[in-house]
């Protein structure tokens, strides 16, 4: 086995690693906006101008999340263009 395929594999292994922590990170953000969501609702003193900013600060993290992944998945992709040139 030559180095280029070793370190294919250990690039292949590093970005499942990754995927499959982003994707535990992605459910527990979530589960903890729901949380978060139910029980402001359920307080006597928060208005629609409370839950509009939760809802709005849940969108930005959101979109930062993506942008954070997508410019990951694109370095990875770099990454296996430069193996895949000899």
């Amino acid at each position: 086995m030559d180095a280029t395929q070793i370190a294919k594999q250990m690039l292949g292994f590093q970005k499942t690693v990754f995927d499959n922590s982003f994707n535990a990170m992605v459910v527990v953000q979530d589960q903890s906006e729901t949380m978060i969501s139910n029980m402001i609702s359920q307080f006597p003193w928060s208005t629609e101008e409370t839950k509009k900013q939760m809802n709005e600060t849940f969108a930005y993290t959101k979109n930062a999340r993506d942008d954070f992944k997508k410019a990951i998945d694109e370095g990875y992709a770099q990454i296996g263009k430069l193996f895949d040139q000899k």
